[in-house]
Order: C-alpha cells, then structure tokens, then sequence
C-alpha cells in the first residue's frame, strides 16, 4: 500500500482507522493494477491515470466514492455531486460487506468516465468503458 496512505489511515481514530485499512485492502488486491496517491487530501485509486475510487474522513463516518459510481445502477450506493460519482458511507467495519465492495471495485474497472480529461472538455464527460 501507498506509503502516503498508510500514514493518512495513522492520523484517524482507530474505528475509523480499521475502515480504511479495510477498504485499502480490498481496493489494493482488486484493483491490482492501479496507482495510488493522496489526491486532493485523500487516497485515490487510479486506472491509467483516471480516478475510480477513493475514500475519506468526513463529520459523519468514512465516505467510500467510486468517480463512476451512478454508472454502477447498483444499490447501497447514493449519488455524489453533479457528474457521475456515487457513494456509501461508513461508521463500523462491520458495515462492509465484502461481496458488495467486490462487485463495486469489478465495475469501477469496466464501467469508467473520463474524468483525467474534465478540464480539458470543459466540465463534459465522456465514457470511456
């Protein structure tokens, strides 16, 4: 794992710590090809420079985003902002269930918008799987 990840999970209290080591985990061992970086202050997976998912700590819990997420027409998932992310949120590890996170991470591989690219199209997005 990211040593910059490894110190963003450190600074967390510890039930919010074993979220994170959690999704980490599972996120490194699917999506085994990625990068990884704090980006914009958190972890952040990415598929040939294209980010798919990522976490962070916020007021209520730990937010879990895929960048594609509303693509996914999974449930448990909740729209995130105005393009096309969605997200689930934490406040137990016991809330992750695994088969879920699987599916989720096995999408975020096939189904992706271009997001490296928003810039550049001036706040379009394009599919690109």
């Amino acid at each position: 794992m990211n040593r910059e990840i490894l110190e963003y999970n450190e600074h967390l209290t510890e039930n919010d710590r074993d979220i994170c080591y959690q999704l980490a985990s599972m996120i490194c061992s699917h999506l085994n090809v990625s990068t990884s970086k704090i980006w914009h202050g958190h972890p952040v997976w990415f598929l040939n420079e294209n980010p798919v998912a990522g976490y962070s700590k916020v007021k209520a819990g730990i937010k879990l985003l895929f960048w594609s997420g509303q693509s996914f027409d999974e449930p448990g998932l909740a729209a995130s902002g105005k393009f096309k992310a969605a997200e689930v949120l934490y406040t137990s590890v016991d809330q992750i269930n695994k088969d879920d996170l699987t599916r989720w991470l096995d999408k975020s591989e096939i189904i992706q918008w271009d997001y490296k690219n928003i810039v550049k199209r001036k706040g379009i997005l394009e599919r690109l799987k």
